[in-house]
């Protein structure tokens, strides 16, 4: 086990490594981020910020030489550093569950050699590729670049054979997958820690609403059955079991034909949808990254109270500074902010936790405090 005292290495310093940094700087750890950016939300609250590429040689000697053991806030990390580091200090998660979770069509491939139900999918490796595929798969359908997306980027809905050729120079000409577009009846996420033991624990299940392709809220309980959110936390427990998996992991998972579940993609890493645990669980996300970090015991979370999480983004800023003291009036609302100096359409810059005595009051909660910020 690491104890506290030690030093922690972080790889990236957005929101997610700020959290973690948060966190870990409580329970006593000292922190080294590594991020290019002089302005990063992690490197002003660690311990030490390495101002440097994610593959600068010079900088990858200092983490490992200072931290006992390093993690991730992002998958997108360059495997050429996650394998000098694993050389020569604990890596956690370990590079190979990064590598799937950087590439949509290995990711896809994966929940499908673990027989876990995804929505159609045709690999699109090149402009004859996408003919096969359309033929595979038809309309409607949604086209993904294989690396680099996230929060609705790098993807496309198409509807025709002519759409799905346009979306394809509009993304670059660049290797893809083809999926068949669901009819989605809900969307559910399964944040959960697994340790080096295999012992898995999982918060309760989350039901999202996207706006834009960027989640919106996030409400627990949510309204779906006992056997479908138990579903849900036994897909998600397979995924981090056969991957072998050490760390906190998100799962997002689809809701469509009458009640069916199907995986959409997972991140190896604390996830926007597990803000929730920071007001409402006895034992936050972070601490579980920073607990299978150090190989400390995990505990079992506890929902202390239905909640609802919405993100705040740029957006609310184009007309100044949000009424903070408006939402903050409402009992059981609390703020989050990430310490990002500029404000841009669609940039996550906080969220709200909002606390209620029933999952639909915690919503109508959320609803309320976000417009009080927008007027």
């Amino acid at each position: 086990m690491i104890l506290p005292g030690a030093t922690l290495g972080l790889l990236g310093g957005g929101q997610l490594g700020r959290m973690f940094t948060a966190r870990a700087r409580t329970m006593g750890y000292e922190v080294v981020v590594l991020d290019p950016d002089p302005l990063s939300p992690a490197g002003g609250i660690a311990s030490r910020h390495l101002h440097a590429a994610y593959d600068d040689p010079a900088a990858l000697e200092q983490l490992a030489a200072s931290a006992s053991a390093v993690t991730t806030e992002f998958e997108n990390v360059p495997a050429a550093a996650l394998g000098f580091l694993a050389t020569r200090v604990r890596v956690c998660p370990d590079p190979g569950s990064l590598a799937i979770a950087q590439d949509r069509l290995r990711e896809k491939a994966f929940f499908r050699d673990a027989g876990i139900p995804t929505a159609a999918f045709h690999p699109v490796p090149d402009a004859d590729g996408l003919e096969a595929a359309w033929e595979a798969i038809g309309a409607p359908a949604l086209l993904k670049t294989s690396r680099l997306g996230y929060d609705g980027k790098g993807q496309a809905a198409v509807a025709t054979r002519e759409e799905a050729r346009r979306a394809f120079a509009s993304l670059g000409g660049v290797a893809g997958v083809l999926e068949r577009r669901l009819s989605l009846e809900a969307e559910l996420s399964v944040v959960l820690a697994r340790g080096a033991d295999g012992t898995v624990a999982a918060f309760p299940p989350g039901e999202n609403v996207h706006a834009h392709g960027i989640l919106h809220t996030t409400t627990v309980p949510s309204h779906l059955s006992r056997e479908l959110t138990d579903q849900a936390l036994d897909m998600a427990a397979q995924v981090a079991t056969r991957l072998n998996y050490v760390g906190v992991l998100g799962v997002e998972l689809f809701v469509a034909d009458g009640g069916r579940l199907y995986a959409n993609e997972m991140a190896p890493r604390p996830h926007n949808s597990g803000h929730f645990t920071q007001d409402a669980c006895d034992v936050c996300q972070f601490e579980q990254q920073v607990r299978t970090l150090c190989g400390l015991p995990l505990t079992s979370p506890r929902l202390l109270t239905p909640v609802c999480m919405v993100n705040l983004l740029g957006d609310l800023w184009q007309r100044g500074e949000p009424d903070w003291a408006a939402a903050l009036a409402l009992a059981g609302v609390k703020l989050h902010l990430y310490g990002k100096r500029e404000a841009r359409a669609g940039r996550k810059m906080g969220h709200l936790n909002c606390m209620a005595p029933t999952a639909a009051g915690a919503h109508d909660l959320a609803r309320q405090a976000f417009e009080r910020l927008s007027r």
